[in-house]
């Protein structure tokens, strides 16, 4: 499996770098990551960041949180650029499945990425709604899992199995912790990881042997424990 790397950022400076890397082949955000960039306007920043990535992937998240607000959000994004994935939370605030919302927006052949995903049963229900033509991503959060002491890779397996009936459906590792993370989605055969630049840094220096590792390491030490004087 080919894992497609998205970098998930908001900074516009960011942006611009690693639009310009290969390794990157879509982006991703949300309304955290977009009001950590400092925006004050959300569509205009949207459109400033689709005016630096106009032939990637990119996904930007709806933030209402009723069906009705959430469907206005969502036809709006969706004018913004060919290249949007309109990004919709699988439920809202309290815990209802936002199942109609997906639906719609999928007979309207919107492109959406449904997000805040944890569990199969999740893709399971988002599954029995959609057309078998219009493209689907369905975010797992397996860092965020990981945190609550759950293991996300079973979820990653049913999920990934349910998916293969549909060529329009691509599996998304979201919520990344480490560049190992990397590794393990591509092999259990996720078709997208998101991941931060500084995550996406260290993966573009894979290869090098525990030799260096612990040669880099036992220096970083020595450098440190000289430059603070210690003494025993």
């Amino acid at each position: 499996m080919n894992t497609k790397i998205f970098c998930d950022i908001a900074e516009l400076g960011q942006i611009k770098k690693y639009n310009k890397k290969k390794i990157v082949k879509g982006f991703t955000t949300n309304p955290s990551l977009i009001r950590k960039a400092g925006a004050n306007d959300y569509k205009s920043y949207s459109q400033k960041i689709l005016k630096i990535c106009q032939n990637k992937p990119v996904s930007l998240e709806v933030f209402a949180d009723k069906y009705k607000e959430m469907k206005i959000q969502a036809l709006k994004i969706n004018t913004w650029g060919k290249n949007v994935y309109v990004k919709v939370p699988v439920t809202n605030s309290k815990g209802k499945f936002m199942g109609q919302i997906i639906k719609d927006l999928n007979n309207q052949n919107i492109k959406l990425n449904v997000t805040a995903v944890y569990s199969a049963k999740q893709t399971e229900r988002i599954l029995k709604l959609i057309n078998k033509k219009t493209k689907i991503i369905i975010s797992i959060f397996a860092g965020r899992a990981g945190d609550a002491g759950k293991d996300p890779v079973p979820e990653f397996v049913k999920s990934i199995r349910l998916a293969k009936k549909f060529k329009n459906v691509e599996i998304l590792w979201a919520s990344v912790r480490e560049p190992y993370n990397y590794l393990q989605a591509k092999k259990l055969g996720c078709h997208i990881i998101t991941v931060p630049p500084n995550i996406i840094d260290k993966i573009e220096n894979f290869g090098k042997s525990f030799e260096q590792l612990t040669k880099e390491t036992v220096k970083a030490f020595l450098v440190d424990s000289n430059k603070s004087n210690f003494k025993i």
